[in-house]
């Protein structure tokens, strides 16, 4: 027999291949619905995170929304204090919100002592 790959060889070898791509493929498939169920469960929360900025190492400030109210809070790794909150549909304008987000950073930045400036 000559050295090399025989027909029955390269047959196992491409079913084995097509078989992986197939298993892939339903893993896939079925990762993605449980994402959407995921997704779709978490919708009638009434908590929602809206949005979160990380400010240092162990601080965020993250826009809550309860309810009908929205809260930004700043978080710590020993603590979590309310910031500002308005009504949903109130919104600030953006100059208002970058300026007491600057703020909010600076004074973080002072007590916070792990941050030099």
């Amino acid at each position: 027999m000559a050295p090399g790959f025989a027909g029955a060889d390269l047959f196992r070898m491409i079913g084995s291949f097509v078989l992986v791509l197939a298993i892939m493929g339903a893993l896939l498939w079925t990762l993605k619905k449980l994402q959407h169920r995921m997704t779709q469960t978490q919708s009638g929360r009434r908590l929602q995170i809206v949005e979160s900025l990380s400010v240092g190492t162990r601080q965020k400030i993250a826009l809550l929304r309860v309810g009908s109210h929205e809260v930004l809070v700043g978080i710590t790794a020993t603590q979590i204090n309310p910031l500002a909150h308005w009504p949903e549909g109130a919104g600030l304008p953006s100059t208002a919100l970058q300026a007491e987000l600057t703020e909010l950073s600076d004074s973080l930045t002072v007590t916070g002592g792990s941050h030099a400036a």
